[in-house]
């Protein structure tokens, strides 16, 4: 399959670039060695290099590379590639990772594949956990490879979920574990999760999910049906249902592709898929947990592209990010992050780390799990079955002489107490709480046994947050709003006189919806003097609230109010994910 005027690809495997470059007749020595003297000065790869001196082409390069690694090289115009094999990759992953499968032999299991960039190594790995195949990687051209692309796969022929599902109805294997229940031995649930339709079909909803920035993927069994939903910017939508007797084949192949244990069925499972799709670093963090009617599986999709750890971009309006920035410069203290599950925590916290990370400044965090890997940051994940906890890690990290400390949340008393005495030695401290909104966070932290007077002396402020969907600037049109719909805001027509309101009317852009994306709502309750006071009084919630909002701070109602009046979202959104003032 090697292309004509190649030298053997065993003359050239561990060879030095330079010298395969003038093996295959694409630079003469005198080129290389110009190369090589640029190269003293100006360091990059030698390949770069002839490139950037107009000697070579990228593709003769990657050609080069391949054979380096001794991988075969390929001329795909040059061959006819059989059906049943290109039908093993699904159209949309042949797109995504830009692959042609070549040849495939059934007793091994092997599976012949093209690609265009010997560097795409991770479309191999993602092939193998993604479908199950041995494969055997072979390089070809950019040109070849679009051109193989257009033939075999073209874009608007690509199967959807509803063909693969119409597949799926018609495949008789598959029907026959219908009402099977517990009777399926281990050799049929290594069967059903090598079944190529419930290959298909699992990796285009990922595929899908990835590319519609969804959130999480559900797999859901009820009593009569079987449920798939994707969650985007924090709603659920449901996907056509395949039949219900698929379900512990989709089960089984997402357990093989996690590396869990496909006989367990009694007990939850937790693993994780690494992928990387469109040159995308993607981690799905995988569970499963038994029900009435089967396992249901959810997905939590980890795609690091899509999250922007800019703390100028999360959603802060401009006087707030002035304040929290104050915040987070200050060298002791312990700043908290509160909100329900979802409600965009980590990322913010992330987003201060980031500001805050430089040569100069040691960060330490304990997570769980961790979500992202932030280059600088000296990050341990939390294994609580081998007793590895916050409270423990906690204790640890004060002898690793950090100046910033992340504790993923504050749980029990013991996390609570070390995060306090962190503080006090001379640590910024930021954690996490489950409360409603920032003031009611003290009441938390004193039903963590935190006695008031350690409380004002080492916590600098509460951060509430809540995330709302933005409206689709596409389709975005004006609208007078209902007396019903104001009310609901504690607001009378003659309060937003003057004032436009929007909403998404629903197109293509945001599949109908009439929201795109999602922006934060901040509740910043800065723990001043005044506020110290009334701790220590053990004054109730609510006066505490009156104080923060006499001194400034906006509410998360309030906050919403200013979105729907810039037009970024709307009144059902506001009122969805905030109370109204007390």
């Amino acid at each position: 399959m090697a292309s004509d005027g190649m030298p053997p690809i065993e003359q050239l495997k561990g060879r030095p670039i330079g010298r395969i470059l003038i093996k295959m007749g694409a630079v003469t020595r005198a080129q290389v060695s110009e190369a090589l003297e640029l190269q003293k000065k100006k360091r990059g790869p030698l390949g770069q290099l002839l490139i950037e001196l107009g000697y070579v082409k990228e593709d003769e390069v990657n050609r080069a590379l391949a054979a380096q690694v001794g991988m075969e090289i390929i001329t795909l115009g040059d061959i006819d590639v059989d059906q049943s094999v290109i039908d093993l990759i699904p159209s949309q992953m042949a797109h995504a990772y830009r692959i042609i499968p070549t040849d495939y032999d059934r007793d091994s299991n092997t599976l012949g594949v093209a690609l265009s960039s010997p560097d795409n190594f991770q479309a191999t790995d993602d092939l193998k956990t993604l479908m199950g195949f041995r494969v055997v990687p072979r390089i070809t051209s950019e040109s070849d490879m679009t051109d193989a692309l257009n033939r075999y796969y073209p874009e608007e022929a690509a199967a959807s979920i509803n063909d693969i599902i119409s597949e799926i109805s018609q495949d008789e294997a598959l029907a026959a574990f219908e009402g099977r229940g517990e009777s399926i031995d281990l050799d049929e649930l290594k069967q059903l999760g090598e079944s190529n339709a419930v290959k298909k079909l699992v990796n285009l909803v990922l595929l899908q999910a990835i590319r519609d920035k969804a959130s999480d993927i559900h797999f859901e069994p009820f009593e009569d049906e079987f449920k798939m939903r994707y969650r985007i910017d924090g709603v659920l939508f449901d996907m056509v249902p395949p039949p219900k007797y698929v379900a512990l084949a989709i089960s089984s192949r997402i357990k093989v592709m996690a590396n869990l244990d496909i006989a367990e069925r009694r007990l939850p499972q937790d693993g994780r898929i690494e992928l990387l799709v469109e040159k995308r670093p993607v981690d799905l963090r995988v569970s499963v947990l038994p029900t009435m009617f089967g396992e249901s599986v959810v997905l939590r999709v980890l795609d690091r592209s899509q999250v922007n750890l800019d703390l100028g971009q999360i959603g802060l309006r401009e006087d707030d990010l002035t304040a929290f920035r104050q915040l987070i410069q200050k060298p002791h203290g312990i700043v908290i992050v509160t909100g329900p599950t979802g409600s965009g925590k980590t990322t913010t916290l992330y987003s201060a780390l980031r500001d805050r990370n430089s040569i100069d400044v040691k960060i330490l965090t304990s997570e769980d799990p961790v979500e992202y890997d932030i280059d600088g940051l000296v990050q341990c994940q939390i294994k609580q079955e081998i007793g590895l906890t916050f409270a423990r890690c906690l204790r640890s990290f004060l002898r690793q002489d950090p100046d910033i400390i992340l504790v993923g949340e504050i749980r029990d008393a013991e996390t609570a107490q070390i995060a306090v005495q962190a503080s006090l030695t001379g640590h910024l401290v930021f954690s996490t709480l489950h409360t409603n909104d920032a003031p009611s966070s003290i009441a938390r932290m004193l039903d963590l046994s935190v006695e008031p007077f350690l409380i004002t002396a080492t916590l600098e402020a509460i951060v509430a947050q809540r995330l709302v969907r933005r409206i689709c600037t596409n389709c975005k049109e004006e609208y007078e709003p209902t007396e019903q719909q104001l009310m609901e805001l504690a607001l009378t027509p003659e309060d937003v006189q003057g004032r436009t309101f929007y909403f998404g009317r629903g197109c293509d852009y945001c599949n109908n919806t009439g929201y795109r994306g999602r922006t934060a709502l901040f509740e910043i309750m800065v723990v001043d003097d005044e506020i110290r006071e009334l701790i220590m009084k053990h004054a109730s919630t609510g006066i505490i609230r009156q104080e923060a909002r006499k001194r400034g701070m906006r509410t998360l109602r309030e906050v919403g109010l200013l979105l729907i009046f810039d037009g970024v979202s709307t009144i059902d959104e506001v009122v969805r994910e905030t109370l109204g003032d007390e």
